[in-house]
């Protein structure tokens, strides 16, 4: 397999990429490059049955095993949801105390193990859907507010959701996140991430758009923030900090809506995490209202990443928390510049890193200058996610032993006209045509 690179990268050393990032717990990251989180939907979906809902399958473990061996600093987990109910899509990973077992726990500390066998620190994305669940799957989710996701027509992908009370804040929300924390530190995870971002339940209070509270999670910056610093202090109370057990967040630095979080916004909800105590900040941007994985300006597309002029303006707010910058890296110069400016100290691998699962590997020894440069339409985002989704399902089809230690083995190559174009033709027949309303916001 000959794999088409993006053109015209500088011959740029990584050296800086492959230096360690230590955390203001004292925990250290071998290196500054992240596998960012991306949804799989491989786990079960059991419904009526707790014991067997949102379980991890051997497909989650064997792609993680392939991640696991890619020479990663950090490698986050997809979407693992708090919450059985208010789910992403069906087929997420669910942690939550009526489902407890000793299979659960099991495949989860089995996740963990076969995500750091080359040394990345293995990192639990927890979350809640929240009113961003689809309809399927809860057709009256909880919500911050009543607000519902606008969808054509209204109700097709996601349901009507109830108001959260003040007191359901608590069991529904912040509890839950807790339980799933310290269940991630007793599974051997290293941390987890808040997802605080593209919508979901931590978005929905820190947003104005979705956020139309009276009582003391709503109005200012400061309530609509407070849900996730409680989540945090309820943590760092369930698990010892001599443990050095990460707490990190996702956050949008934009949200590009009316009403919506503006930069000036997210500044202040990251000086007020950086106060608190965060580990380490991603940023990102963007909604299931406002898709953002694109450039708004030409002149950022030379820096490559999609959200650099926002991280520009955050990134002085922090002092101690190490900050990582997701979305739209794709050569190892812009990858460089960004840390040489001091824009981000990490650097977060979505899509890049499901056609290429050792692309660390390869930047840091020097071998590649680039990622894989897929033959989709660029302005077709969908079908990129889409490819990227199937790309996850064919790493986790053999384990690396299987895959006679390849952990290339059975991935498209969608740097192949002809093989995008077959793909292209299968979704038209799956779907005809409406690809777009299959699709998720991919964390």
């Amino acid at each position: 397999m000959t794999l088409k690179r993006f053109p015209n990268a500088a011959n740029v050393s990584a050296e800086i990429l492959g230096e360690p990032l230590k955390f203001p717990n004292g925990r250290v990251a071998p290196n500054r490059l992240m596998k960012a989180s991306m949804s799989e939907r491989l786990s079960t979906y059991a419904p009526e049955d707790p014991k067997k809902h949102g379980l991890p399958t051997e497909k989650i473990l064997n792609a993680y095993e392939k991640w696991g061996n890619g020479q990663f600093g950090m490698v986050i987990t997809g979407n693992v949801m708090v919450h059985p109910t208010n789910l992403e899509a069906a087929g997420n990973a669910i942690i939550f105390q009526e489902g407890d077992s000793s299979e659960r726990r099991s495949l989860f500390t089995q996740w963990a193990q076969k995500t750091k066998q080359d040394g990345a620190l293995a990192i639990m994305q927890i979350s809640h859907a929240g009113r961003q669940t689809s309809v399927t799957v809860n057709p009256t989710p909880w919500g911050a507010s009543d607000i519902e996701l606008k969808t054509d027509p209204p109700g097709s992908r996601y349901g009507k959701p109830i108001g959260l009370t003040t007191d359901q804040v608590k069991t529904e929300v912040i509890d839950r996140f807790v339980y799933a924390a310290k269940y991630a530190y007793e599974c051997g995870f290293d941390g987890v991430q808040l997802h605080g971002a593209f919508g979901y339940m931590l978005t929905q209070f820190t947003s104005p758009t979705t956020n139309k509270r009276t009582d003391k999670y709503g109005g200012s910056l400061e309530n609509r923030n407070r849900v996730i610093m409680e989540i945090y202090d309820e943590i760092k109370k369930e698990i010892p900090v001599s443990s050095g057990f990460l707490v990190g967040i996702k956050t949008n630095s934009k949200e590009y809506q009316d009403e919506g979080t503006t930069v000036e916004d997210a500044k202040a909800f990251c000086e007020a995490y950086e106060k608190k105590g965060f580990d380490f900040v991603e940023l990102t941007g963007g909604t299931a209202e406002k898709f953002k994985f694109e450039h708004e300006r030409e002149s950022t597309k030379i820096r490559e990443a999609f959200f650099v002029e926002f991280a520009d303006v955050i990134r002085p707010v922090f002092k101690n928390t190490v900050v990582y910058l997701t979305g739209g890296f794709r050569t190892v110069g812009a990858m460089v510049d960004a840390v040489q400016r001091n824009t981000t100290q990490g650097i977060g691998l979505g899509r890049p890193v499901t056609a290429e699962p050792d692309l660390p590997k390869k930047i840091l020894s020097g071998s590649v200058p680039s990622a894989v440069q897929d033959a989709f339409n660029p302005n077709n985002i969908i079908y990129q996610i889409m490819a990227s989704v199937s790309q996850i399902e064919e790493m986790g089809r053999n384990s690396l032993e299987k895959s006679g230690g390849n952990v290339m083995d059975q991935i498209s190559d969608f740097s192949d006209e002809q093989v995008v174009a077959g793909f292209e033709e299968k979704l038209a027949k799956m779907f005809g045509g409406n690809a777009k309303k299959t699709v998720e916001v991919e964390a």
